[in-house]
């Protein structure tokens, strides 16, 4: 017999078959729940007593669970991801939770990201920026030495913070105005100031500004919401050097 105390949750979750269902939200009780399970797996333990009884289960998305792919994007009592420092959905645990407790659970919301069904939206928007400039172009044929080109620490340091974004979408989805400016300010910073990515700087601010632009997302009125909802931290200094290097590269 398990010596772990269970706690029974109430969950208002957003329900919504496609884009164009108007949606609802639906109430839930899930009982035997530990504070050891991840918050995913409080979600799969309803979807189960779903599948019970014959219900449909709740559609979210999820891969890694560990913090690094970026796909468990939920909305959890009003922030994105929970509001945990640096955590991310699948890295929230239950722990963080009482017993009786009710939680709401949403999607992300944004224009830019089309719900497709009940917690699962449409990110392709974030892959239309990358798309957009998001690489450096390069010579095929033998691959380089790791350190042909010296790069000082600092730099190596600050194109590394910019490069820890994991392009969840939780900067949209906290931003009052649905603006991308974080991850697009982040994979540009990421690469301008590399060496290797300031052949290109100019053409590619320019083509991810307008990407983002034309996808619909909103622009920054620094309400720093971005950050504050980052599960990676990632700082909003890097919207200051996209806005730098899109006005240089007017000129």
């Amino acid at each position: 017999m398990s010596d772990h105390k269970t706690m029974t949750i109430n969950l208002v979750v957003w329900r919504q078959k496609n884009a164009n269902d108007p949606g609802k939200y639906e109430n839930y009780t899930v009982n035997g729940i530990t504070e050891h399970h991840s918050f995913l797996e409080m979600m799969d333990v309803l979807n189960e007593d779903l599948i019970k009884t014959g219900k449909d289960p709740v559609a979210f998305d999820h891969d890694c669970r560990e913090g690094i792919c970026g796909m468990c994007s939920q909305v959890v009592n009003g922030m994105p991801h929970g509001g945990q420092d640096r955590t991310t959905v699948c890295q929230l645990h239950m722990r963080k939770f009482h017993d009786g407790d009710t939680i709401y659970i949403d999607p992300w919301r944004a224009k830019a990201f089309p719900i497709v069904k009940d917690l699962v939206v449409d990110r392709e928007a974030l892959d239309t920026i990358i798309q957009a400039g998001g690489y450096t172009s390069c010579h095929t044929g033998g691959v380089p030495d790791g350190n042909a080109i010296l790069i000082a620490k600092p730099v190596a340091d600050e194109a590394m913070d910019a490069a820890e974004c994991i392009g969840c979408g939780a900067c949209v989805a906290g931003c009052p105005n649905s603006a991308a400016m974080l991850f697009t300010g982040a994979k540009v910073s990421q690469l301008a100031v590399l060496p290797q990515g300031k052949t290109e700087a100019k053409q590619r601010v320019k083509s991810m500004v307008n990407a983002m632009k034309e996808c619909g997302f909103g622009n920054c009125t620094n309400h720093y919401e971005c950050q504050v909802s980052c599960p990676k931290g990632i700082n909003v200094k890097f919207i200051a050097r996209m806005n730098r290097e899109y006005l240089k590269a007017q000129f």
